[in-house]
């Protein structure tokens, strides 16, 4: 609480409890200060071994160094993939399995956004964003799922967002492609029950994080942040903490679900 009585804003980072102890987690789009970076943190202050990917190859073996620096080489491993190449997707999923022997979690994160109205859009606008954020998430979904389907266990975290949900002028191409991960992991899910593999997705509203600001005006970041009802963006960290609960056994018996990490309100 602050000192006028009212509950604070202010975010606290929550420390390691060992929930994925001995796991070994993949993430996508993990390279950064992003939510797939802050993932890959806090699969590993849990205790996991991760293998962290994304197509930015430099930036990539910066991240790589600093978390084997932190945790040890031992514990976490890297490959590059661009997830709008199956062969790229193959090769990452099999130097996970064989790195670490199995694949317990697959945190499908890689995504791409921008602002355009449509009547302005290109077509190689509308299919890049989909290639990437839906394709992606489908092609990292069914190579993790091969892998876990024989293993006879596995959870698989897709990251989809509440535009899939809201409507927001401008985004119309990524708008379609995280609902069309909601849609995947919906029936995804169904599918893979019979191999005891849970599939969920979150859809945050607005996690800071250096490329959104890129791609977003300030004014709209400034509209948005006005939206949420603690008046601040969520910390890429605080989105983490959610898809850790959905990689955890205290998730066991979801399946299918598309959990909301937001403030927002209409």
């Amino acid at each position: 609480m602050s000192e006028t009585g009212t509950p604070s804003t202010r975010a606290t980072p929550v420390p390691g409890h060992g929930l994925l102890r001995d796991r070994v987690v993949v993430v996508t789009a993990a390279a950064g200060a992003g939510i797939g970076g802050a993932t890959a943190r806090r699969c590993l202050e849990e205790g996991a071994r991760v293998m962290i990917s994304d197509a930015h190859e430099r930036r990539l073996g910066r991240s790589l160094t600093e978390l084997a620096d932190e945790f040890g080489e031992d514990l976490v491993a890297a490959a590059p993939c661009d997830v709008t190449s199956e062969d790229d997707v193959r090769r990452l999923f099999a130097a996970a399995a064989e790195r670490f022997g199995r694949i317990d979690v697959a945190v499908n994160n890689a995504g791409l956004g921008g602002t355009a109205d449509l009547v302005e859009m290109a077509d190689e606008q509308w299919s890049r964003v989909l290639d990437v954020t839906l394709n992606g998430t489908m092609r990292c979904t069914r190579a993790a799922l091969r892998i876990m389907r024989g293993q006879g266990h596995g959870v698989i975290v897709n990251n989809a967002s509440v535009i899939g949900w809201r409507a927001q002028r401008g985004q119309s191409h990524y708008a379609a492609a995280k609902a069309g991960v909601m849609a995947l992991t919906r029936c995804a899910a169904l599918e893979a029950a019979e191999y005891g593999v849970r599939i969920n997705a979150v859809a945050p509203s607005l996690a800071m994080h250096p490329h959104l600001v890129k791609v977003t005006s300030e004014d709209l970041l400034t509209e948005l942040t006005r939206r949420e009802a603690y008046g601040r963006y969520a910390e890429p960290w605080e989105v983490a903490n959610v898809i850790v609960f959905l990689a955890t056994d205290y998730s066991s018996y979801m399946t299918g679900e598309v959990v909301a990490v937001s403030s927002q309100h209409p």
